[in-house]
Protein backbone atom coordinates (compact mmCIF):
# COMPACT_ATOMS: atom_id res chain seq x y z
CA UNK A 1 0.00 0.00 0.00
CA UNK A 2 1.54 3.53 -1.08
CA UNK A 3 2.23 5.87 1.92
CA UNK A 4 0.22 8.91 1.87
CA UNK A 5 3.99 10.91 1.51
CA UNK A 6 4.92 9.39 -1.67
CA UNK A 7 1.76 11.07 -3.31
CA UNK A 8 1.14 14.47 -3.98
CA UNK A 9 -2.18 15.89 -1.71
CA UNK A 10 -5.23 16.06 -4.71
CA UNK A 11 -7.39 16.09 -2.49
CA UNK A 12 -7.61 19.67 -2.02
CA UNK A 13 -7.07 20.47 -5.65
CA UNK A 14 -10.34 18.43 -6.59
CA UNK A 15 -12.17 20.08 -3.72
CA UNK A 16 -11.32 23.57 -5.39
CA UNK A 17 -11.74 22.45 -8.88
CA UNK A 18 -15.12 21.14 -8.00
CA UNK A 19 -16.08 24.43 -6.49
CA UNK A 20 -14.55 26.28 -9.63
CA UNK A 21 -17.32 25.24 -11.22
CA UNK A 22 -20.04 25.55 -8.88
CA UNK A 23 -19.55 29.21 -8.45
CA UNK A 24 -18.51 30.16 -11.58
CA UNK A 25 -22.18 28.90 -12.46
CA UNK A 26 -23.37 30.60 -9.67
CA UNK A 27 -21.24 34.05 -10.33
CA UNK A 28 -22.73 33.80 -13.92
CA UNK A 29 -26.32 33.35 -13.17
CA UNK A 30 -26.01 36.48 -10.50
CA UNK A 31 -24.67 38.40 -13.73
CA UNK A 32 -27.53 37.12 -15.64
CA UNK A 33 -30.01 38.32 -13.19
CA UNK A 34 -28.55 41.77 -12.77
CA UNK A 35 -28.43 42.25 -16.73
CA UNK A 36 -31.71 41.59 -17.30
CA UNK A 37 -32.75 43.65 -14.38
CA UNK A 38 -30.98 46.75 -16.46
CA UNK A 39 -33.27 45.56 -19.27
CA UNK A 40 -36.26 45.23 -17.13
CA UNK A 41 -35.93 47.48 -13.71
CA UNK A 42 -38.94 46.26 -12.16
CA UNK A 43 -38.11 42.54 -12.58
CA UNK A 44 -37.93 42.13 -8.69
CA UNK A 45 -39.49 45.10 -7.39
CA UNK A 46 -40.16 43.73 -4.08
CA UNK A 47 -37.31 41.80 -2.76
CA UNK A 48 -34.62 44.57 -1.66
CA UNK A 49 -32.04 41.87 -0.86
CA UNK A 50 -32.94 40.87 -5.02
CA UNK A 51 -32.18 44.62 -6.12
CA UNK A 52 -29.57 45.46 -8.37
CA UNK A 53 -27.36 47.53 -5.82
CA UNK A 54 -27.25 44.15 -3.72
CA UNK A 55 -26.83 41.56 -6.57
CA UNK A 56 -23.79 43.45 -8.32
CA UNK A 57 -21.36 43.33 -5.67
CA UNK A 58 -22.07 39.95 -4.75
CA UNK A 59 -21.74 39.26 -8.82
CA UNK A 60 -18.59 40.71 -9.26
CA UNK A 61 -17.30 38.62 -5.67
CA UNK A 62 -18.60 35.64 -6.89
CA UNK A 63 -17.13 35.79 -10.43
CA UNK A 64 -13.67 36.84 -8.87
CA UNK A 65 -13.26 35.45 -5.54
CA UNK A 66 -15.11 32.49 -5.63
CA UNK A 67 -14.93 31.44 -9.13
CA UNK A 68 -11.35 32.71 -10.13
CA UNK A 69 -9.77 32.11 -6.70
CA UNK A 70 -10.83 28.56 -6.67
CA UNK A 71 -9.32 28.07 -9.94
CA UNK A 72 -6.19 29.68 -8.45
CA UNK A 73 -5.87 27.59 -5.26
CA UNK A 74 -6.49 24.22 -7.66
CA UNK A 75 -4.11 24.95 -10.36
CA UNK A 76 -1.32 26.50 -7.57
CA UNK A 77 -1.55 24.11 -5.65
CA UNK A 78 -1.04 21.31 -8.36
CA UNK A 79 1.60 23.35 -10.32
CA UNK A 80 3.43 23.56 -7.24
CA UNK A 81 3.49 19.47 -5.94
CA UNK A 82 4.04 18.79 -9.81
CA UNK A 83 6.31 20.96 -10.86
CA UNK A 84 8.73 20.97 -7.05
CA UNK A 85 8.09 16.60 -6.88
CA UNK A 86 7.01 17.39 -3.47
CA UNK A 87 3.41 17.01 -1.24
CA UNK A 88 1.44 19.77 -0.22
CA UNK A 89 3.68 21.58 3.04
CA UNK A 90 0.80 21.18 5.80
CA UNK A 91 -2.53 18.60 5.20
CA UNK A 92 -4.01 20.79 7.59
CA UNK A 93 -3.20 24.20 6.52
CA UNK A 94 -4.22 23.35 3.05
CA UNK A 95 -7.63 21.83 3.81
CA UNK A 96 -7.91 25.26 6.15
CA UNK A 97 -7.55 27.32 3.04
CA UNK A 98 -10.43 25.21 1.34
CA UNK A 99 -12.97 25.68 4.67
CA UNK A 100 -12.13 28.80 5.07
CA UNK A 101 -12.54 30.33 1.59
CA UNK A 102 -15.55 28.36 1.18
CA UNK A 103 -17.10 30.51 4.70
CA UNK A 104 -15.45 33.63 2.93
CA UNK A 105 -17.36 33.15 0.01
CA UNK A 106 -20.90 32.14 2.21
CA UNK A 107 -20.19 34.61 4.29
CA UNK A 108 -20.32 37.55 1.29
CA UNK A 109 -23.40 36.19 -0.40
CA UNK A 110 -25.07 36.18 2.88
CA UNK A 111 -24.02 39.85 3.85
CA UNK A 112 -23.78 41.65 0.38
CA UNK A 113 -27.78 40.78 -0.21
CA UNK A 114 -28.26 42.25 3.07
CA UNK A 115 -26.52 45.62 2.25
CA UNK A 116 -23.78 45.36 4.84
CA UNK A 117 -20.68 46.66 3.04
CA UNK A 118 -17.77 48.67 2.99
CA UNK A 119 -18.63 50.10 -0.13
CA UNK A 120 -15.34 49.56 -1.71
CA UNK A 121 -15.10 48.25 -4.98
CA UNK A 122 -13.94 44.28 -5.12
CA UNK A 123 -13.77 44.84 -1.07
CA UNK A 124 -17.24 44.78 -0.31
CA UNK A 125 -16.86 42.53 2.72
CA UNK A 126 -17.13 44.31 6.10
CA UNK A 127 -13.74 43.92 8.39
CA UNK A 128 -14.57 40.19 10.23
CA UNK A 129 -14.97 38.56 6.74
CA UNK A 130 -11.73 40.47 6.07
CA UNK A 131 -9.89 39.67 9.03
CA UNK A 132 -11.05 35.70 7.79
CA UNK A 133 -9.50 36.53 4.93
CA UNK A 134 -6.29 37.69 5.99
CA UNK A 135 -6.23 34.55 8.06
CA UNK A 136 -6.86 32.38 5.34
CA UNK A 137 -4.53 33.86 2.90
CA UNK A 138 -1.44 33.73 5.47
CA UNK A 139 -1.73 30.01 5.72
CA UNK A 140 -2.19 29.77 1.31
CA UNK A 141 1.43 31.69 1.57
CA UNK A 142 2.15 28.92 4.16
CA UNK A 143 1.16 25.85 2.39
CA UNK A 144 3.09 27.15 -1.11
CA UNK A 145 5.95 28.57 -0.18
CA UNK A 146 6.47 25.50 2.47
CA UNK A 147 5.90 23.65 -0.31
CA UNK A 148 8.77 25.49 -2.62
CA UNK A 149 11.22 24.99 0.27
CA UNK A 150 11.10 21.37 0.78
CA UNK A 151 11.12 20.77 -3.14
CA UNK A 152 13.24 18.26 -4.51
CA UNK A 153 14.42 19.87 -7.56
CA UNK A 154 16.49 23.27 -7.42
CA UNK A 155 14.92 25.48 -10.22
CA UNK A 156 11.74 27.39 -9.15
CA UNK A 157 9.31 26.87 -12.93
CA UNK A 158 8.41 30.45 -13.59
CA UNK A 159 4.55 29.26 -13.08
CA UNK A 160 5.13 29.57 -9.75
CA UNK A 161 7.13 32.63 -9.17
CA UNK A 162 3.48 34.35 -10.75
CA UNK A 163 1.62 32.78 -8.42
CA UNK A 164 4.04 33.16 -5.34
CA UNK A 165 4.07 37.00 -6.51
CA UNK A 166 0.29 36.76 -6.72
CA UNK A 167 -0.23 35.46 -3.24
CA UNK A 168 2.77 38.12 -1.43
CA UNK A 169 1.06 40.91 -3.79
CA UNK A 170 -2.52 39.96 -2.78
CA UNK A 171 -2.02 39.49 1.13
CA UNK A 172 -0.37 43.42 1.03
CA UNK A 173 -2.93 44.63 -1.15
CA UNK A 174 -6.30 43.64 0.82
CA UNK A 175 -4.28 44.29 4.11
CA UNK A 176 -3.89 47.84 3.39
CA UNK A 177 -6.79 48.58 1.35
CA UNK A 178 -8.97 46.99 4.11
CA UNK A 179 -7.47 48.95 7.08
CA UNK A 180 -10.84 50.11 8.51
CA UNK A 181 -12.15 51.39 12.29
CA UNK A 182 -14.76 48.90 13.72
CA UNK A 183 -18.03 50.54 14.48
CA UNK A 184 -20.29 47.70 15.25
CA UNK A 185 -19.83 44.04 14.36
CA UNK A 186 -20.72 44.48 10.74
CA UNK A 187 -20.03 48.31 10.19
CA UNK A 188 -16.80 50.06 9.85
CA UNK A 189 -15.11 52.84 8.63
CA UNK A 190 -12.04 53.45 7.01
CA UNK A 191 -8.88 54.45 8.17
CA UNK A 192 -8.09 56.75 4.94
CA UNK A 193 -10.55 60.00 3.96
CA UNK A 194 -11.45 61.29 0.78
CA UNK A 195 -8.63 61.50 -1.95
CA UNK A 196 -6.44 59.39 -0.23
CA UNK A 197 -8.85 56.86 -0.02
CA UNK A 198 -10.05 56.77 -3.67
CA UNK A 199 -6.24 56.68 -4.61
CA UNK A 200 -5.67 53.42 -1.75
CA UNK A 201 -8.54 52.13 -3.26
CA UNK A 202 -7.53 52.00 -6.97
CA UNK A 203 -4.13 51.52 -5.59
CA UNK A 204 -5.85 48.24 -4.29
CA UNK A 205 -8.64 47.77 -7.44
CA UNK A 206 -5.98 47.79 -10.05
CA UNK A 207 -3.20 45.46 -8.52
CA UNK A 208 -6.13 43.06 -7.57
CA UNK A 209 -6.84 43.04 -11.63
CA UNK A 210 -2.92 42.86 -12.09
CA UNK A 211 -2.14 40.06 -9.57
CA UNK A 212 -5.27 38.37 -8.99
CA UNK A 213 -6.63 38.37 -12.39
CA UNK A 214 -3.47 38.53 -13.77
CA UNK A 215 -0.48 36.99 -12.79
CA UNK A 216 -2.39 34.35 -11.02
CA UNK A 217 -3.77 33.26 -14.22
CA UNK A 218 -0.35 33.53 -16.17
CA UNK A 219 0.73 31.34 -13.68
CA UNK A 220 -2.00 28.65 -15.12
CA UNK A 221 -1.13 29.76 -18.61
CA UNK A 222 2.88 28.87 -18.08
CA UNK A 223 2.30 25.33 -17.21
CA UNK A 224 -0.85 23.98 -18.81
CA UNK A 225 -0.32 25.70 -22.53
CA UNK A 226 3.29 24.00 -22.49
CA UNK A 227 2.01 20.52 -20.91
CA UNK A 228 -1.49 20.28 -23.20
CA UNK A 229 0.81 21.45 -26.24
CA UNK A 230 3.19 18.89 -25.42
CA UNK A 231 5.96 21.32 -26.14
CA UNK A 232 8.26 23.75 -24.21
CA UNK A 233 7.31 27.14 -23.31
CA UNK A 234 8.77 29.26 -26.79
CA UNK A 235 11.15 31.49 -24.63
CA UNK A 236 12.17 30.54 -20.77
CA UNK A 237 14.09 33.98 -21.18
CA UNK A 238 11.17 36.03 -22.05
CA UNK A 239 9.09 34.47 -19.34
CA UNK A 240 11.40 35.37 -16.60
CA UNK A 241 12.01 39.18 -18.14
CA UNK A 242 7.74 39.18 -18.70
CA UNK A 243 7.56 38.24 -14.76
CA UNK A 244 10.02 41.26 -13.28
CA UNK A 245 8.49 43.61 -16.15
CA UNK A 246 4.56 43.04 -15.20
CA UNK A 247 5.33 42.88 -11.60
CA UNK A 248 6.98 45.46 -11.17
CA UNK A 249 5.16 47.99 -13.81
CA UNK A 250 1.69 46.92 -12.41
CA UNK A 251 1.87 48.32 -9.24
CA UNK A 252 1.40 51.98 -10.55
CA UNK A 253 -0.89 51.89 -12.66
CA UNK A 254 -3.79 52.49 -10.82
CA UNK A 255 -4.22 56.42 -10.29
CA UNK A 256 -5.65 55.72 -14.40
CA UNK A 257 -9.03 54.91 -12.63
CA UNK A 258 -8.95 58.48 -10.88
CA UNK A 259 -8.65 60.25 -14.35
CA UNK A 260 -10.76 64.23 -13.71
CA UNK A 261 -11.13 63.82 -9.74
CA UNK A 262 -9.44 65.23 -7.14
CA UNK A 263 -6.21 63.43 -6.70
CA UNK A 264 -3.55 65.44 -8.45
CA UNK A 265 -2.89 65.62 -11.55
CA UNK A 266 1.11 64.46 -11.41
CA UNK A 267 -0.28 61.23 -9.88
CA UNK A 268 -3.09 60.83 -12.48
CA UNK A 269 -0.16 60.92 -15.22
CA UNK A 270 2.06 58.68 -13.67
CA UNK A 271 -0.82 56.22 -13.89
CA UNK A 272 -1.09 56.90 -17.28
CA UNK A 273 2.53 56.31 -17.94
CA UNK A 274 2.64 53.09 -16.10
CA UNK A 275 -0.37 51.58 -17.98
CA UNK A 276 1.38 52.33 -21.53
CA UNK A 277 4.91 51.16 -20.35
CA UNK A 278 2.59 48.02 -19.39
CA UNK A 279 1.80 47.17 -22.58
CA UNK A 280 5.12 45.76 -23.35
CA UNK A 281 5.51 42.76 -20.96
CA UNK A 282 1.79 41.93 -21.22
CA UNK A 283 2.29 41.70 -25.17
CA UNK A 284 5.29 39.90 -24.56
CA UNK A 285 3.47 37.15 -22.18
CA UNK A 286 1.23 36.49 -25.10
CA UNK A 287 3.23 35.95 -27.80
CA UNK A 288 5.70 33.58 -25.55
CA UNK A 289 2.29 31.72 -24.97
CA UNK A 290 1.51 31.70 -28.41
CA UNK A 291 4.32 30.68 -29.51
CA UNK A 292 4.69 27.76 -27.56
CA UNK A 293 2.16 26.18 -30.61
CA UNK A 294 5.48 26.93 -32.66
CA UNK A 295 5.49 23.59 -34.93
CA UNK A 296 2.12 22.38 -33.59
CA UNK A 297 -0.98 24.94 -34.71
CA UNK A 298 -2.39 21.52 -36.27
CA UNK A 299 -3.04 20.60 -32.19
CA UNK A 300 -5.95 23.16 -32.12
CA UNK A 301 -8.01 21.71 -34.54
CA UNK A 302 -8.14 18.55 -32.52
CA UNK A 303 -7.85 19.93 -28.98
CA UNK A 304 -10.19 21.85 -27.39
CA UNK A 305 -8.87 22.34 -24.17
CA UNK A 306 -5.81 24.29 -26.01
CA UNK A 307 -8.51 26.21 -27.71
CA UNK A 308 -9.77 27.30 -24.72
CA UNK A 309 -6.22 28.41 -23.28
CA UNK A 310 -4.74 29.62 -26.65
CA UNK A 311 -8.19 32.20 -27.23
CA UNK A 312 -8.08 32.72 -23.64
CA UNK A 313 -4.67 34.51 -24.44
CA UNK A 314 -5.98 36.38 -27.21
CA UNK A 315 -8.44 38.02 -25.24
CA UNK A 316 -5.30 38.61 -22.77
CA UNK A 317 -3.68 40.50 -25.55
CA UNK A 318 -6.67 42.56 -26.40
CA UNK A 319 -7.45 43.46 -23.04
CA UNK A 320 -4.06 44.29 -22.75
CA UNK A 321 -3.57 46.64 -25.57
CA UNK A 322 -7.41 48.37 -24.69
CA UNK A 323 -6.45 48.97 -20.87
CA UNK A 324 -3.40 51.43 -21.95
CA UNK A 325 -5.32 53.08 -24.54
CA UNK A 326 -8.54 53.44 -22.23
CA UNK A 327 -5.75 55.18 -19.38
CA UNK A 328 -4.53 57.81 -22.15
CA UNK A 329 -6.62 61.05 -20.40
CA UNK A 330 -8.20 62.21 -24.30
CA UNK A 331 -9.17 58.72 -24.36
CA UNK A 332 -9.96 58.56 -21.28
CA UNK A 333 -12.32 61.49 -21.27
CA UNK A 334 -14.55 59.49 -23.79
CA UNK A 335 -14.24 56.45 -22.24
CA UNK A 336 -14.86 57.19 -18.24
CA UNK A 337 -18.31 56.14 -16.68
CA UNK A 338 -19.47 54.46 -19.96
CA UNK A 339 -20.40 50.86 -20.73
CA UNK A 340 -16.97 50.69 -22.66
CA UNK A 341 -15.24 50.30 -19.44
CA UNK A 342 -17.79 47.30 -18.87
CA UNK A 343 -17.20 45.82 -22.26
CA UNK A 344 -13.30 46.16 -21.20
CA UNK A 345 -13.72 44.44 -17.88
CA UNK A 346 -15.43 41.91 -19.50
CA UNK A 347 -13.07 41.24 -22.11
CA UNK A 348 -10.40 40.32 -19.97
CA UNK A 349 -13.01 38.26 -17.84
CA UNK A 350 -15.14 36.83 -19.58
CA UNK A 351 -12.47 36.17 -21.81
CA UNK A 352 -9.06 35.95 -20.26
CA UNK A 353 -9.61 34.85 -17.09
CA UNK A 354 -13.30 32.11 -17.70
CA UNK A 355 -11.38 30.74 -20.84
CA UNK A 356 -8.17 30.00 -19.29
CA UNK A 357 -9.90 28.86 -15.98
CA UNK A 358 -12.00 26.99 -17.55
CA UNK A 359 -9.02 25.02 -19.86
CA UNK A 360 -7.16 24.23 -17.06
CA UNK A 361 -10.26 22.66 -14.64
CA UNK A 362 -10.91 20.51 -18.43
CA UNK A 363 -6.78 19.47 -18.09
CA UNK A 364 -6.88 18.78 -14.46
CA UNK A 365 -10.16 16.77 -13.87
CA UNK A 366 -9.06 13.45 -15.60
CA UNK A 367 -5.85 13.79 -14.07
CA UNK A 368 -7.55 13.97 -10.58
CA UNK A 369 -9.90 11.05 -11.55
CA UNK A 370 -7.97 8.22 -13.45
CA UNK A 371 -9.44 9.12 -16.56
CA UNK A 372 -7.16 9.80 -20.12
CA UNK A 373 -9.99 12.83 -20.75
CA UNK A 374 -13.31 14.31 -19.63
CA UNK A 375 -16.40 12.52 -20.20
CA UNK A 376 -17.08 14.31 -23.34
CA UNK A 377 -14.13 15.83 -25.78
CA UNK A 378 -17.25 16.84 -27.89
CA UNK A 379 -18.91 18.59 -24.81
CA UNK A 380 -15.98 20.52 -24.68
CA UNK A 381 -15.65 21.98 -27.85
CA UNK A 382 -19.62 22.85 -27.84
CA UNK A 383 -18.70 24.70 -24.49
CA UNK A 384 -15.48 26.54 -26.16
CA UNK A 385 -17.97 27.88 -29.13
CA UNK A 386 -20.59 28.91 -27.05
CA UNK A 387 -18.83 30.26 -24.48
CA UNK A 388 -16.87 32.38 -27.17
CA UNK A 389 -19.93 33.80 -29.17
CA UNK A 390 -21.03 34.81 -25.45
CA UNK A 391 -18.33 36.87 -25.41
CA UNK A 392 -18.06 38.34 -28.55
CA UNK A 393 -22.14 39.87 -28.02
CA UNK A 394 -21.36 40.74 -24.50
CA UNK A 395 -18.33 42.95 -24.94
CA UNK A 396 -18.92 43.72 -28.72
CA UNK A 397 -22.32 45.61 -27.40
CA UNK A 398 -20.46 47.56 -24.63
CA UNK A 399 -18.58 48.69 -26.76
CA UNK A 400 -20.62 50.13 -29.25
CA UNK A 401 -22.87 51.43 -26.17
CA UNK A 402 -19.98 52.98 -24.42
CA UNK A 403 -18.55 55.16 -27.17
CA UNK A 404 -21.97 55.92 -28.09
CA UNK A 405 -22.81 57.12 -24.18
CA UNK A 406 -19.27 59.22 -24.22
CA UNK A 407 -20.57 61.02 -27.74
CA UNK A 408 -23.57 61.41 -26.58
CA UNK A 409 -22.90 62.94 -23.52
CA UNK A 410 -20.08 65.43 -24.86
CA UNK A 411 -22.26 66.69 -27.88
CA UNK A 412 -22.48 70.32 -27.67
CA UNK A 413 -25.55 72.25 -29.35
CA UNK A 414 -24.31 75.70 -31.52
CA UNK A 415 -26.03 77.68 -28.55
CA UNK A 416 -23.50 75.90 -26.11
CA UNK A 417 -26.12 73.68 -24.52
CA UNK A 418 -25.93 69.80 -24.48
CA UNK A 419 -27.30 68.20 -26.86
CA UNK A 420 -28.63 64.81 -25.83
CA UNK A 421 -30.29 64.50 -21.86
CA UNK A 422 -29.00 61.84 -20.12
CA UNK A 423 -32.03 60.11 -20.36
CA UNK A 424 -31.79 59.99 -24.13
CA UNK A 425 -29.07 58.21 -24.17
CA UNK A 426 -30.31 55.59 -21.61
CA UNK A 427 -32.91 54.81 -24.15
CA UNK A 428 -29.99 54.65 -26.71
CA UNK A 429 -28.35 52.10 -25.01
CA UNK A 430 -31.24 50.09 -24.07
CA UNK A 431 -30.96 47.62 -27.41
CA UNK A 432 -27.51 47.06 -26.16
CA UNK A 433 -28.62 45.84 -23.24
CA UNK A 434 -30.72 43.06 -24.55
CA UNK A 435 -27.45 42.28 -26.47
CA UNK A 436 -25.32 42.05 -23.47
CA UNK A 437 -28.12 39.77 -21.92
CA UNK A 438 -27.84 37.40 -24.62
CA UNK A 439 -24.18 37.04 -24.76
CA UNK A 440 -24.33 36.50 -21.00
CA UNK A 441 -27.01 34.20 -21.11
CA UNK A 442 -24.82 32.33 -23.63
CA UNK A 443 -22.03 32.13 -21.37
CA UNK A 444 -23.94 30.84 -18.25
CA UNK A 445 -24.74 27.80 -21.26
CA UNK A 446 -21.60 27.30 -21.59
CA UNK A 447 -20.86 27.08 -17.87
CA UNK A 448 -23.90 24.74 -17.34
CA UNK A 449 -21.91 22.40 -20.04
CA UNK A 450 -19.28 22.48 -18.52
CA UNK A 451 -20.82 21.84 -15.02
CA UNK A 452 -22.72 18.42 -16.76
CA UNK A 453 -19.12 16.81 -18.41
CA UNK A 454 -17.62 17.70 -14.80
CA UNK A 455 -20.59 15.57 -12.88
CA UNK A 456 -20.64 12.86 -15.33
CA UNK A 457 -16.59 12.57 -14.85
CA UNK A 458 -16.91 12.46 -11.61
CA UNK A 459 -19.99 9.88 -11.08
CA UNK A 460 -18.47 7.33 -13.64
CA UNK A 461 -14.72 7.48 -11.58
CA UNK A 462 -13.19 7.56 -8.09
CA UNK A 463 -10.40 9.94 -7.03
CA UNK A 464 -6.81 8.87 -7.19
CA UNK A 465 -3.69 10.27 -6.00
CA UNK A 466 -0.60 10.53 -7.88
CA UNK A 467 2.86 8.95 -6.95
CA UNK A 468 5.66 11.47 -6.51
CA UNK A 469 8.95 10.86 -8.55
CA UNK A 470 11.81 9.11 -6.71
CA UNK A 471 14.96 11.55 -7.55
CA UNK A 472 17.67 9.57 -9.23
CA UNK A 473 19.90 9.52 -6.47
CA UNK A 474 17.86 7.34 -4.20
CA UNK A 475 18.13 4.60 -6.85
CA UNK A 476 22.31 4.39 -6.63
Amino acid sequence: MTNARDTYNYKVVRQFAIMTVVWGVVGMLVGVIIAAQLLWPELLPSVPWLSYGRLRPLHTNAVIFAFGGSALFATSYYVVQRTCHARLFSEGLAAFTFWGWQAVIVAAAVTLPLGITSSKEYAELEWPIDILIAIVWVAYAVVFFGTIAKRKVQHIYVANWFFGAFILTVALLHIVNSAAVPATLLKSYSVYAGTQDAMVQWWYGHNAVGFFLTAGFLGMMYYFIPKQAGRPVYSYRLSVVHFWALIFTYMWAGPHHLHYTALPDWAQSLGMVFSLILLAPSWGGMINGMMTLSGAWWKLREDPILKFLIVSLSFYGMSTLEGPLMSIKTVNALSHYTDWTIGHVHSGALGWVGLVSMGSIYYLLPRLFGRTEMYSVRLINTHFWVATIGIVLYIAAMWIAGVMQGLMWRAVSEDGTLTYTFVESVKATYPFYAIRLAGGVIYLAGMLIMAYNVAKTIAANRAVEAPIPVPAAAHA
